[in-house]
């Protein structure tokens, strides 16, 4: 998750959004460069391929560390954007400690604003990569313009936070796949090499036919509080982004279509439909939009079951991080929380999943997943594989927000109706920049607004 920034409003709180980005007398790295052009950076001799961070959070600043770490590089960070530029700046200080020259990215490639991505996008050339890691909200706007300019992307889950966003998004990966670009999606799972070979030894029918599936997400995630007083509604929303359905998704889209992507891949099929129940505890203190408990149930063609059991509490609650599938001749773990480094996978004699039941098990995973899928992606830059990964990811994003609307709305979600669907939390993403009004207001307690069942709709 990234890390949170920290407010710099105006303490009368009445100066523009702009301003916010210009303290002190100083103006914003993106408004000191307004109206120049950039020169895009020239290919070296080295066959180095160069990135551009747009994103500059935690999880933008760990997948550059994951290029980094690529046996497929040399790589090279030469452009950096994001919205806010304390972030960026302190991105880059980070980023320059751990990897030195290979960060090259002087203060005329650093960008600050909601249009800084055509800026870093501009530097880059072909060959070079994207990498789309801030909010779902802006990802198809953004895959978009790297295609148009004919560079390869790396975009981190979640995808978009509503149907349209991931047509679009679909959209261009299509017109991707006719340039020939490479794109790589932040479902990292898919590169894991024990994972690969429990699916490799479920298709092959080591468990007989698939009968279910069932993930387990079941851990602490503390509330969200009030916004203080004087910090930008916007940018209060932008930070909290997993509290907010159209920034993100919200926290289950975006945590949980791992989960998801992975009941799909064992199953090797799209569900045809959804329903689920969830809710708040009695004594819920987050302001958030979001509920704190799920149950979803995703059904295929051929009447397969996938469920999906989701709790944020903490406490004395029981805590689980794992997905199982139940064949008929026996039963496998897929995926353990806990144990990310070895990334275990194994079987069980029967379907009882106990740890003296285990027939089968991975050894340790000398490559993490994460650093895993850099590999490839790089590899299939340097020696022109295909890959684009866009409509699968986009499936899997398409299937988790089944399971959320059905849970929000307390109805049966068709995979047909979210395919269709043109419900947007957000029509104007497009356009948005420092003085636009939030999509959703805060109440007078400082809370946002949070699904009813019968009520809500959002497909």
């Amino acid at each position: 998750m990234k890390k949170a920034f920290q407010s710099t409003h105006a303490e009368s709180g009445q100066s523009s959004r702009r301003e916010f980005l210009a303290r002190g007398g100083k103006v914003a790295v993106a408004s000191a460069l307004a109206g120049v052009a950039i020169p895009r950076v020239h290919a070296a001799e080295n066959n180095t391929i160069r990135l551009a961070l747009i994103g500059c959070g935690g999880r933008g600043s760990g997948a550059v560390g994951n290029a980094m770490n690529s046996a497929n590089g040399p790589v090279k960070l030469v452009a950096m954007a994001d919205v806010v530029e304390r972030r960026l700046r302190a991105s880059h200080k980070n980023l320059g400690k751990q990897f030195g020259d290979r960060v090259d990215v002087p203060k005329a490639r650093q960008f600050v604003g909601f249009d800084a991505y055509k800026k870093a996008i501009d530097c880059l050339g072909p060959n070079d990569v994207a990498m789309l890691t801030n909010f779902a909200a802006f990802r198809p706007m953004q895959m978009e313009y790297a295609v148009k300019k004919g560079v390869n992307v790396f975009m981190e889950k979640s995808f978009a936070p509503d149907p349209p966003g991931l047509r679009r998004l679909i959209k261009a990966g299509e017109e991707a796949e006719k340039k020939n670009l490479k794109i790589a999606a932040g479902l990292q799972w898919r590169h894991s090499a024990n994972r690969l070979e429990l699916i490799k030894r479920i298709r092959d029918g080591v468990l007989g036919d698939i009968q279910l599936i069932r993930a387990y997400r079941v851990h602490p995630v503390g509330p969200m509080g009030k916004k203080p007083p004087k910090y930008d509604e916007l940018l209060w929303q932008i930070r909290n982004f997993t509290r907010f359905f159209w920034v993100s998704g919200g926290l289950f889209a975006e945590m949980n279509v791992h989960q998801i992507d992975e009941l799909c891949w064992i199953k090797d099929a799209w569900p045809v439909s959804a329903h689920g129940i969830g809710g708040r505890a009695a004594n819920s203190a987050d302001h958030g939009q979001g509920l704190d408990s799920f149950s979803i149930e995703w059904t295929f063609a051929d009447g397969t079951k996938a469920y999906d059991v989701v709790r944020w509490l903490g406490g004395h609650c029981h805590r689980e991080f794992a997905t199982y599938v139940h064949g008929t001749k026996c039963a496998a773990q897929f995926n353990t929380y806990g144990q990310r480094r070895g990334e275990p996978t194994q079987i069980y004699k029967d379907q009882r999943i106990e740890k003296d039941n285990i027939v089968w098990k991975t050894p340790p995973e000398k490559i993490n997943s994460w650093d895993a899928e850099w590999n490839v992606l790089l590899d299939s830059i340097r020696k022109d594989k295909p890959q684009n990964e866009t409509k699968r990811a986009a499936y899997s994003n398409i299937a988790d927000l089944m399971g959320r609307a059905a849970v929000h709305s307390g109805k049966m979600i068709t995979w047909d109706e979210a395919m269709a669907s043109n419900f947007q939390f957000c029509a104007d993403i497009d356009s948005m920049d420092y003085d636009t009004k939030p999509p959703v207001q805060p109440d007078a307690d400082g809370r946002y607004p949070v699904p009813i069942p019968g009520v809500w709709s959002e497909i």
